[in-house]
């Protein structure tokens, strides 16, 4: 039975403006909720309830699809149940400086207890300078120092009073004490020492052995009082200091008993003003150039200035957090994840300490959530593997990248390691996540839950209505005018458009907004309130011209005759075939004419697009299909003895897709059978061995296209195109074809079978096989057949 073409209805699905029971848009719920995800939506909200290590999201779909957008809603809306996660601060390691300590407090206590800490540096500053530069505190001091420099001169008064006695005078110098012998009162010189007698000289050097030991003995001594002095005038000024802000630290640790890490911590502080009041003390200037010099050494940091190391620094501040932490972010490379030591030029020498540690992402978000895009993770080198190290470890580490690899880093500051307790999520495409997952290890490891988005969701009223909301919150949020019913329609069918499917319609919402706004210019330029369908299908038009340089360039090289193409007329062996470019922003169709050649030989079908290398591997295989279909079909009873060469004419940049298959069999059986092939008619549709037509991609594409050529070149009412049955439904052609199809003037056939399609091409019956084996007389399969059995039986004769 022959195949009738499509009817103009058959030909586009519209939405009807009249299912909607509101006016415009303004009138009706405004919802940016995410439409025709199910799967995606129960794996998100499945991989959120969950808390055991490992279950990270992947949200995986086509760009587009508001796949961000509703990972921050969700967590969003997850976060506002969970509790504030607590603020983190970096204080100084007293036992070892280049390992700052970690302190956590409950969230907005950390702002609290750096202002506290900063204001117990004011009062040490300023009570250690007045309990210390006073004239009651160098009065005091002198007298310490004078009653112990009392017992030393007391020590060195007896030794000079036995000196004397034994005929000695003592003589202070800097390198000791030394003895000088007298006579009749005054020092002996060493002219009168050398006179005197034997007895005389053994006697005074016995006499000075005896004061020396002696000596030494007092000068012990004095040593002694000395370090007694330095300890008494300690222990007072440990007074004085305690005195003097011990009460501020005892009351912050009062403020802060229920915190463990604060309390040793002020320990720590007390202990280190006891024992550096020197420094602490001498830290301060009197003069103007003194205290600039001071503020210089408090900007290079600890060393310099010793007041610094009693600041903290707060890392994490989530006082104005009401539930967890949501954080995005669009670079996160290495340090902006894991944070960092910076670094000061001071005087030509790079200097850093605790306070300058600064957090990163993992920081923010800790105790919440953090969204990436794979890409902007992939695309910063150590980005990933930092992040699977800190799921692994479940604590981040803040150490210089140089020194991981090994290099020399400026910095030895080894911040401890802060807890870490988040959920990620990434945000990519599906094909990412099958290669992260085939080709990394650990990946599975921590990413063990796939919200996987649909490119398309079904055309059903409940989508639709989701879709009328979406727009309405658009058009609020946007300041666009609002849409009509009949806008409203139109943007679904432009939805459908999107998806090539008369049952589909796109979740590609970038897409979708795209339009709304450009719809809505459009409006705003007409002067009208309400955006209605003829905006939008202006929108859509005008955004098709701005990309149709190519498309319409085609068109002229097929008006001047450069690309040849016959759209009327009657030829064997010889075809047009429809195939599709993609520019990216812009698809179009492009016909071809393909040609076929056959005769006498053993090689074959010969494809010529492989045999030259342009053609790709897909359509190869639809070539070689071919020499199945034939040999099955008409080489059951005899050798098949036949050489067939097909070329896509004036193909000089490739070819690639079985979707031309079925048309280049035609060409095929039409040089076999020496039938004519109507030339208003293009093909496309590949072709199994079982000669069964097959769906391709690109319809729509394709009939406009091959339409618009017929247009250029004279539509004559006998023109059309054959497509697979099961791309009916793909077919989103425009108004101008429907209008072609209804007047007569176009017309396309849905075809299941090669035999079908052979028919409406040459106007002969296909014939179906007798059970002898034969085929009705006068047939394409007749004539097919016949023709390759006359190849077998002049190859046979020629062989004898």
């Amino acid at each position: 039975m022959p195949v009738k073409p499509l009817p103009a209805s058959a030909l586009r699905r519209e939405c009807d403006p009249s299912m909607f029971d509101f006016d415009n848009t303004s009138q009706i719920k405004p919802s940016r909720e995410v439409i025709g995800q199910r799967r995606a939506v129960e794996a998100t909200e499945f991989g959120l309830a969950i808390d055991l290590d490992g279950y990270n999201i992947y949200m995986a779909g086509e760009s587009g699809q508001g796949k961000t957008r509703y990972a921050m809603e969700c967590a969003q809306k997850a976060a506002r149940l969970m509790p504030v996660p607590d603020d983190w601060c970096y204080v100084y390691n007293f036992e070892d400086s280049n390992r700052p300590k970690a302190i956590n407090l409950p969230a907005g206590l950390g702002r609290v207890f750096k202002k506290d800490m900063g204001e117990l540096v004011r009062i040490i500053e300023h009570e250690i300078v007045k309990a210390f530069k006073g004239d009651e505190y160098e009065a005091e001091r002198a007298r310490i120092i004078k009653r112990f420099r009392d017992k030393k001169d007391e020590l060195v008064m007896k030794l000079s009073q036995e000196a004397q006695e034994r005929g000695f005078r003592i003589k202070m110098a800097g390198s000791g004490i030394y003895f000088m012998p007298l006579m009749d009162g005054e020092p002996l010189s060493e002219e009168n020492f050398k006179q005197l007698d034997e007895d005389v000289k053994i006697e005074l050097s016995k006499s000075s052995e005896e004061l020396q030991e002696q000596t030494n003995d007092i000068i012990r001594k004095i040593r002694e009082i000395d370090t007694d002095a330095e300890e008494a005038i300690k222990k007072w000024e440990n007074q004085i200091a305690l005195y003097a802000v011990g009460i501020h630290i005892d009351d912050l640790k009062e403020k802060y008993r229920l915190y463990p890490e604060v309390a040793e911590y002020l320990n720590e502080v007390r202990s280190d003003i006891l024992e550096n009041i020197d420094s602490l003390v001498r830290s301060d200037f009197g003069d103007d150039q003194q205290s600039i010099l001071l503020q210089i050494m408090a900007r290079r940091g600890i060393e310099d200035n010793p007041y610094h190391r009693y600041r903290v620094n707060l890392l994490v501040d989530n006082s104005h957090l009401k539930g967890a932490p949501v954080v995005v972010d669009y670079n996160p490379t290495y340090y902006n994840l894991m944070g960092r030591c910076e670094y000061e030029n001071e005087f030509g020498t790079m200097t850093t300490d605790y306070t300058m540690i600064k957090p990163g992402l993992f920081h923010q978000a800790n105790g919440g959530f953090l969204i990436l895009q794979i890409n902007d993770v992939l695309s910063n080198p150590q980005s990933f593997a930092a992040i699977k190290r800190t799921l692994k470890t479940r604590q981040i580490v803040i150490e210089n990248i140089k020194e991981q690899m090994g290099l020399v880093a400026v910095s030895a500051l080894k911040p401890e390691p802060i807890p870490i307790n988040v959920k990620i999520i990434l945000v990519g495409s599906s094909e990412m996540y099958q290669f992260l997952y085939n080709y990394d290890r650990d990946f599975k490891k921590y990413f063990k839950i796939k919200a996987e988005f649909d490119e398309q969701m079904d055309w059903n009223h409940d989508n639709i209505i989701k879709l009328t909301r979406y727009i309405s919150a658009f058009c609020s949020k946007e300041g666009v005018p609002h849409f009509d019913r009949t806008g409203v329609a139109e943007v679904v069918n432009y939805c459908s458009w999107l998806v090539q499917d008369q049952t589909k319609l796109t979740t590609r919402f970038s897409q979708i907004v795209n339009i709304l706004g450009e719809a809505g210019t459009w409006a705003r330029v007409e002067k009208s309130k309400l955006v209605s369908a003829r905006h939008v299908k202006k929108a859509v038009m005008e955004r098709m011209k701005r990309s149709s340089k190519y498309d319409e360039l085609l068109l002229e090289l097929v008006r001047d005759g450069t690309i040849m193409i016959d759209t009327d007329g009657w030829v064997i062996g010889q075809i047009n075939g429809l195939a599709v470019i993609n520019m990216g922003d812009y698809i179009f169709g492009k016909p071809a004419r393909i040609t076929a050649a056959t005769f006498m030989g053993k090689a074959g079908i010969v494809d010529i697009e492989r045999e030259v290398e342009t053609g790709g591997y897909t359509h190869s295989k639809g070539v070689l299909i071919l020499s199945g279909y034939i040999g099955r079909k008409y080489a059951q009873d005899i050798p098949l003895s036949l050489t067939a060469s097909i070329c896509f004419e004036q193909n000089y940049g490739g070819i690639d897709g079985d979707s031309a298959s079925s048309t280049e069999l035609y060409a095929i059986l039409s040089s076999l059978a020496d039938l004519s092939i109507n030339q208003g008619i293009a093909v496309t549709g590949s072709v199994n061995q079982l000669g069964v037509i097959q769906p391709i991609g690109g319809a729509t594409f394709k009939v406009q296209s091959y339409f618009n050529i017929c247009r250029v070149k004279g539509l004559t009412g006998k023109q059309g195109v054959i497509i697979p049955a099961q791309n009916v439904k793909n077919l989103i052609l425009s108004d101008d074809v429907v209008k072609a199809v209804e007047e007569g003037m176009f017309h396309i056939y849905p075809v299941s079978t090669v035999d079908e399609g052979i028919e409406i091409l040459t106007g002969v019956p296909a014939g179906e096989k007798n059970p002898d084996g034969t085929y009705p007389e006068g047939t394409v399969n007749d004539r097919v057949y016949k023709k390759l059995r006359y190849y077998a039986e002049t190859t046979a004769r020629y062989k004898e």
